[in-house]
């Protein structure tokens, strides 16, 4: 079952509301040849649907999800897509979110949510240069939770583990990626924002469990840094506990799943 909008390049500003339709099984399998089926080197488990429906039920609340800055290193990919990996080695992982409203509970289906997040390395793509020079500058990367971003102009031309999905009737997207890596000050984390009816709902970050967090990072490619990791989610400056996603192993990977409720006064 083909994803009608794979690869298409586009500005989230301009999608229309429901243009997506695919329903969870068409959340784990658009664009891939099935679930028992290696896929790009990887093989999914053949329960990943039952693993989901089990992580949403986990993951199910009206709390308003915790928002936070964009970052220093977003810019708008235009490119609507699922596989966000391209040439990244790393753990895969699935993730799936779902998007509704903070006052009502309801889904919000053509809404479009975008992520974006480092490799192993602690590298983004469009902001290589960027990124690798604060790694290589041997202090932490001081983040303000209340400091301002604005959009950055990329400075290359690569746009691994970027993109963006519309939701679908539940309100629910799917990506696949790896595991993000780390980089100093900053714990392991993948940038979301939500645009509703054309408009930025919220922008949030996914955090992951410490434990899983360890046994991902002590594999290869993770390796690769000078310096042990500095930053955990305990002192981490943005991470609050309701960013953690739920998460299981899916073959060789893992399942992530997390709900974000968006309050209505975020939408105008």
């Amino acid at each position: 079952m083909d994803h009608d909008h794979e690869g298409r390049q586009v500005s989230r500003r301009k999608l229309i509301t429901g243009i997506g339709s695919l329903g969870l099984g068409g959340l784990l399998t658009a664009g891939e040849p099935g679930l028992q089926a290696t896929i790009a080197g990887t093989v999914s488990d053949p329960d990943t649907y039952a693993k989901a429906d089990a992580l949403f039920a986990r993951a199910r609340t009206c709390s308003l999800a915790p928002s936070a800055q964009q970052g220093p290193y977003y810019f708008e990919t235009r490119a609507l897509r699922s596989d966000l990996r391209e040439d990244r080695a790393g753990v895969r992982l699935r993730l799936a979110v779902k998007v509704q409203d903070g006052g009502t509970c309801r889904p919000l289906p053509g809404s479009v949510v975008e992520i974006w997040h480092c490799d192993a390395a602690g590298l983004y793509s469009g902001a290589e240069t960027e990124s690798r020079e604060a790694l290589s500058g041997g202090d932490k990367i001081k983040i303000d939770p209340g400091e301002k971003f604005t959009d950055m102009r990329p400075s290359d031309g690569r746009r691994y583990l970027r993109g963006a999905q519309v939701a679908d009737a539940d309100g629910i997207v799917r990506f696949t990626t790896i595991w993000p890596g780390w980089y100093p000050g900053r714990t392991v984390h993948i940038h979301v924002m939500v645009v509703v009816h054309g408009s930025r709902a919220l922008c949030t970050e996914v955090m992951f469990d410490e434990a899983i967090n360890r046994r991902v990072l002590a594999l290869p490619p993770y390796q690769g840094h000078a310096k042990p990791r500095d930053t955990f989610n305990g002192n981490d400056p943005i991470f609050k506990e309701r960013m953690l996603a739920h998460v299981t192993p899916d073959g060789d990977g893992y399942l992530a799943v997390i709900v974000l409720s968006a309050g209505p006064e975020e939408r105008h």
